[in-house]
């Protein structure tokens, strides 16, 4: 059975070639240390736990057919998105980024696709971008932070990337800052801003697009969650009540979970009863597979985990292994 991964992350190799230099990657420096050392800007420090994060394209294929995936989607990681810095820089490492990924796909258009960066801190800039990216790299959409430096979402300025991407057809796939979340800012204990941290900061930005009417005014956008939408769907209930409670603060005419279903969310539940709930609220052919790759592992791989669950009927499988990213995507 073929699988198509939505989640799977690449680090700029310009980013490497500037650290093996001693030289700044678009303010970002590296500090050599345990393992590949860290890479600090954005106010972040990142740490790599994957050697795999330097994997040159081949390598990156031998470990896709170990890991029995066909397709990666590839799109960068999420501490290199480069929101904070000024349009211009924004939008030179976003087509920095953004070439070496198209690179990448044309050189294995049968394994590889790719999802853009883009400058959201100048939503002109984005627009363009992602225009560039789709239109003449090749690219299926781009990856989104769940916010940008504090501005959410449903802010009105930034419904015409929204419409943009609804226009293009384009995917916009939505991760959070690993290190920099809702409760990194509490706590740094116990690996919560991670484990527990990422899939609050999928939840809020879920709430937001929906409560926030960008779902309304865009209904046929193409918009995935990363880690299944983290506890979305389970707090629907308390969305919904929460809309009837407040009618004057409603921004959209009809309640929260009506808009569930016009989400998609990958596999990244952390376990079959969070996958097969997911799917009986919003249904199998709203959830695609994901990996998160290389920074997951799987025992003993992804797809074999998805074919391997018993709560799954076959038709299920065949649509979230490849069925529903074929079609979204065109692959």
């Amino acid at each position: 059975m073929r699988s198509i991964d939505i989640h799977a992350h690449i680090i700029p190799g310009s980013l490497w070639k500037a650290a093996d230099a001693g030289k700044e990657w678009f303010g970002y420096r590296h500090e050599p240390g345990e393992g590949l050392g860290t890479i600090v800007g954005g106010g972040m420090r990142t740490n790599f736990t994957s050697p795999k994060v330097r994997y040159t394209i081949a390598e990156r294929l031998k470990d896709m057919d170990e890991q029995k995936v066909d397709v990666q989607v590839l799109s960068t990681h999420m501490p290199f998105v480069g929101y904070h810095l000024d349009a211009a820089q924004g939008l030179a490492l976003a087509r920095d980024v953004n070439d070496e990924i198209a690179a990448a796909v044309r050189q294995e258009p049968k394994r590889l696709a790719g999802l853009a960066t883009l400058p959201a801190q100048d939503v002109k800039s984005a627009i363009d971008e992602l225009e560039r990216s789709v239109t003449k790299l090749g690219l299926k959409g781009a990856t989104l932070d769940t916010q940008v430096n504090g501005d959410q979402w449903d802010d009105p300025k930034f419904l015409p990337l929204f419409k943009a991407a609804e226009q293009m057809g384009a995917m916009l796939f939505f991760h959070p800052q690993p290190q920099n979340n809702f409760l990194a800012q509490r706590t740094k204990k116990h690996g919560l801003f991670n484990s527990l941290g990422v899939i609050l900061d999928d939840a809020i930005v879920a709430a937001i697009l929906i409560c926030g009417g960008v779902l309304e005014a865009c209904p046929k956008v193409r918009i995935c969650i990363a880690h299944g939408g983290g506890p979305t769907c389970y707090a629907m209930g308390r969305l919904d009540r929460g809309w009837h409670g407040r009618p004057e603060s409603r921004a959209t005419p009809k309640p929260p979970s009506a808009y569930q279903k016009q989400l998609y969310y990958d596999t990244v539940t952390g376990s079959e009863e969070a996958l097969r709930f997911l799917i009986d609220q919003v249904g199998a052919d709203r959830v695609v597979l994901g990996s998160d790759w290389p920074f997951v592992p799987w025992h003993p791989s992804p797809s074999a985990w998805v074919q391997g669950l018993k709560s799954l009927t076959q038709d299920e499988k065949e649509k979230i292994l490849s069925g529903n990213l074929e079609s979204l995507l065109g692959l």
